[in-house]
């Protein structure tokens, strides 16, 4: 009626053009509200866009497809369901925290494109934001099941710092319950069981990535182990300084006095068979301080297991690693060190504040038990070169012990300034043992002396070797680097379970395999910055020796419940110890740059959860580096859920392997700077 009204006002002549222009205006606002261009109106999906969700994740190709961060608010999503048709943006490095300015935005869930073939396809989000997601993991179907916990900060109590947590060396509660601290007690293992920690271990304040091998041996950031007690402790001797935002580590000691390279060519220089790299390749340093000693000694192609307490001398063993030096806490208490008989080539002890000849004489048999037929144990204290009544007595009962359990005095000399060196020798055969006049400390009997050192009371009796009085069978390994491919020794109390065949396919399966595909199509680890390795499940060391040629180290961990191949790691000039993957590795959080573990999870998970074992896993890993898994889809897919969880950057390859990044997130939201 309106309209009507309006066009009796126009001409006859232009009532038709005017007609025509609102009908085609009217039309056209039709259109447009009823067919909406995809680009304007978000929400709208074009079927031809949707993707199978059933598609298979791995393919051939070696490059990964990066996507983008998960959103900030988390979004439930069907396992079956489609992804959306937003365009899959690449990853790069991480970027601030950007959620105060995304809140309101609708977030969408991160989506590879199935379509192109990959052979690694990047699920996770970015580890350095406060992001957090939901929904398929990189597996696709079947990662359901896996209750994800709400994370927090590990809270502790007073006398344990929360960025340094050891659970099973900071379990106050079990500590104050010893009846005795007499044997160091209060400095060995006492692990939570129920229930076990969970929690995540806070970054120190201004945490940034380590520095570089081989700068790292020499200097360290001061903020990343911000403990300086040391440097007024032992001001005098040259273990450590203060310098601006560094540690620097200027290769001296308590028995250093002109170095530790002068200290090193002395030994050399006093006892030339020991040929550093040669003859001698697998040392054992107690009471290692900083570790400049092992820490050196890398130079003469010598890996040396350095180890001390958790004590007073405040973080020295996250020194050592931090440094990129091989280290491990431990004591010699009234437990079995975590290493297999007759392992190490040479064991020091530079002042390192043992009693050897006390409770009849225990620490000083652990020694001997680990200590290879024909080795060396070089001792470094003052007792060898003073004359007071307390150093004095203490030397008249070293001499007493080491002549009872058959060590051989070599040389005893002193350097240039006065320091005092002994060096000993342990026989190759065991017709000293038997010919003694006296029977202490006695030989071990069948039942004495278990080879299984793990959580094992010291012995009290000498273990001889399994050798004949001749020494057949006993010969000292070959020079380094040959023993590394060793003939497999049938003396073993395994020989049944290995075999020569088994060993040469073990090193070539790990050589080909590292080549092809770690180095290959593991496109998120950065090797060149890869120094501490952690394999979790080392077997015969394979792993280990397919990395030999890289400026690394590998801890090899042989389960206490798997075969026991540790001494055949050992004979091959590598280093390792037993372990319990449901207990926490007596290392410092933050110690390693790549932690492997190939077929070990679902026997693990069998006895504790697999949120326990990978809380242990992002405390002993350092942010921005790398945890890879060899395991079935099935497991891959629960580990992928729950470090996801975590805030990790996962990527699954050829089916078979996860690649996860750890990032500088925490449930705090405290991070550092990388």
């Amino acid at each position: 009626m309106a309209i009507s009204s309006a066009l009796s006002f126009l001409s006859d002549r232009k009532r038709p053009i005017v007609v025509s222009v609102f009908l085609f205006l009217l039309l056209s606002s039709l259109f447009l509200l009823f067919s909406p261009a995809p680009a304007a109106l978000p929400f709208f999906s074009s079927p031809s866009s949707h993707i199978s969700s059933s598609s298979s994740p791995i393919a051939s190709s070696p490059s990964p497809i990066a996507v983008s961060p998960p959103p900030q608010t988390p979004i439930p999503v069907s396992a079956n369901a489609s992804p959306p048709e937003t365009p899959i943006a690449a990853s790069g490095p991480p970027q601030p925290d950007t959620a105060a300015f995304t809140r309101d935005v609708p977030a969408q869930v991160p989506w590879p494109d199935r379509s192109t073939p990959t052979a690694a396809v990047e699920v996770g989000g970015s580890a350095d934001t406060n992001e957090t997601i939901t929904g398929p993991s990189a597996g696709g179907d079947g990662a359901a099941g896996v209750a994800v916990p709400s994370w927090e900060v590990c809270e502790l109590g007073m006398g344990v710092v929360a960025a340094d947590y050891i659970p099973c060396l900071d379990n106050v509660k079990a500590i104050k319950a010893l009846k005795s601290i007499r044997h160091m007690e209060h400095r060995e293992r006492h692990c939570p069981t129920a229930p076990r920690p969970r929690c995540l271990v806070p970054l120190p304040a201004g945490y940034r990535s380590p520095l570089p091998w081989p700068r790292s041996r020499d200097m360290i950031w001061y903020n990343n182990v911000p403990h300086p007690k040391l440097v007024e402790y032992k001001k005098d001797q040259n273990w450590v300084r203060k310098s601006g935002n560094y540690f620097v580590f200027p290769g001296g000691g308590t028995q250093f006095k002109a170095g530790v390279t002068r200290y090193i060519q002395f030994i050399e220089q006093i006892m030339p068979n020991i040929l550093w790299g040669i003859h001698t390749r697998t040392v054992l340093d107690v009471g290692c301080g900083v570790a400049s000693f092992g820490g050196y000694l890398l130079d003469r192609n010598v890996i040396t297991m350095s180890f001390a307490p958790k004590d007073e001398h405040e973080a020295q063993i996250q020194f050592a690693l931090e440094r990129g030096i091989p280290a491990l806490l431990a004591v010699i208490g009234t437990q079995k060190l975590p290493f297999p008989d007759n392992a190490f080539d040479v064991i020091h002890c530079a002042r390192c504040r043992v009693h050897w000849y006390a409770d009849g004489g225990k620490p000083l048999l652990e020694l001997n038990r680990v200590l290879r037929p024909g080795g060396y144990y070089i001792w470094s204290a003052t007792p060898v070169y003073r004359r007071g009544k307390r150093d004095g007595d203490d030397w008249n009962a070293m001499v007493t012990l080491t002549k009872s359990i058959c060590w051989r005095t070599v040389v005893k000399s002193k350097d240039v300034n006065k320091i005092g060196v002994v060096i000993y020798q342990k026989p190759t055969s065991n017709s000293c043992y038997l010919e003694r006049k006296k029977n202490e400390p006695p030989l071990c009997s069948g039942r004495e002396g278990s080879h299984s050192p793990w959580y094992t009371p010291l012995d009290s009796c000498i273990l001889l070797p399994a050798i004949s009085s001749s020494g057949e069978g006993n010969s000292w390994p070959i020079s380094w680097p040959e023993r590394l491919n060793i003939k497999y020794s049938t003396t073993s109390d395994n020989s049944s379970q290995f075999s020569q065949e088994k060993l040469d396919a073990d090193t070539k399966h790990w050589n080909d395999l590292v080549s092809e595909v770690y180095f290959s199509d593991f496109v998120a680890v950065n090797w060149s910055i890869v120094r501490n390795v952690m394999d979790m499940n080392a077997g015969f060391g394979g792993f280990a020796v397919s990395l030999i040629h890289r400026p690394l180290w590998v801890m090899n961990v042989v389960p206490f419940d798997q075969p026991d191949t540790l001494p055949v790691i050992f004979q091959r000039g590598l280093i390792g110890v037993y372990h319990d993957w449901c207990e926490s590795f007596n290392t410092y959080p933050r110690t390693y740059d790549l932690l492997h573990m190939s077929y070990l999870l679902q026997g693990l998970t069998n006895r504790c959860d697999i949120i326990e074992v990978a809380a242990e896993i992002d405390r002993i890993l350092r942010p921005g580096r790398w945890f890879v898994l060899q395991d079935t889809v099935q497991l891959i897919r629960k580990m992928d859920t729950v470090l996801r969880s975590l805030h990790y950057r996962t990527a699954i390859v050829k089916q078979q392997f996860l690649v996860a990044t750890k990032g500088f997130w925490r449930p705090d939201s405290a991070g550092s700077d990388s």
